[in-house]
């Protein structure tokens, strides 16, 4: 049975789970929704991306002022300045479009502030993971969405979107934490699992589905799906279970 994406949150959203395969046929008999179709208008689309690579930018430089050691602090610093010229690349979009950026990134305030509440660590190691596990799903998604964007904006913004932002030196920093405390592991990875909720609800929120004519989860299902698989890449990186 296919886990629903749209519950409402509480503590944390339950995590999608990969269905079981199924045959050829069957997969021939859904319609599948491709995120290109259901790309909102430019306007919100840049508005919701632009706030969330801020915010990536935001927990990554925390993870510089709370590093616990120099090499730390200069991984952290890498990754901030990835997330700040992805957020930098989308308000000159939105300028490009005519539209104020804060004006732009208002009407999303609310979700996204209760996003990053959710998404914060306990401390240094879990923040780091959260924009690991963060800024992979919603780069991901955020590209396949500029689907649906005009053809020459929407390769700009796929192009603006697709580097990992220095995940590299996480990896690096999340290796060497879990290879002097082994017990860090289990409990990363299961903080890991706990983001992939939060982070598949912000990113269903940004999809533009029509009043009355929301497209069952059978449908979206491989979207996210792949989404999942991507994100379970990353996480074998680490070692860890996603």
């Amino acid at each position: 049975m296919v886990v629903s994406l749209f519950r409402r949150r509480k503590d944390h959203a339950e995590i999608p789970r990969l269905r079981t395969r199924v045959s050829r046929a069957d997969n021939d008999n859904v319609n599948r929704v491709a995120l290109g179709e259901l790309t909102p208008d430019l306007k919100s689309y840049l508005g919701r991306a632009a706030y969330l690579q801020l915010t990536i930018f935001q927990a990554a430089s925390l993870g510089v002022s709370g590093a616990p050691h120099l090499r730390g602090m200069h991984a952290m610093t890498w990754v901030a300045q990835r997330s700040l010229e992805k957020y930098a690349g989308l308000v000159d979009e939105i300028a490009r479009a005519g539209h104020d950026p804060v004006l732009t990134m208002e009407p999303f305030r609310h979700d996204i502030l209760e996003f990053q509440r959710t998404t914060r660590g306990a401390d240094w190691f879990e923040n780091l993971v959260s924009v690991y596990v963060t800024a992979g799903l919603l780069d991901d998604f955020f590209v396949r969405l500029a689907g649906g964007l005009s053809e020459e904006r929407g390769k700009r913004v796929a192009a603006l979107l697709s580097p990992d932002a220095g995940r590299s030196h996480i990896v690096d920093e999340l290796l060497a934490a879990i290879g002097e405390n082994p017990r860090l592991a289990s409990r990363l990875a299961l903080w890991g699992r706990r983001l992939v909720g939060d982070t598949l609800l912000v990113a269903r929120s940004a999809l533009a589905v029509p009043e009355d004519t929301a497209p069952d989860e059978a449908r979206l299902e491989p979207v996210f799906t792949e989404l999942i698989a991507a994100h379970a890449r990353r996480m074998d990186a680490l070692g860890l279970t996603a």
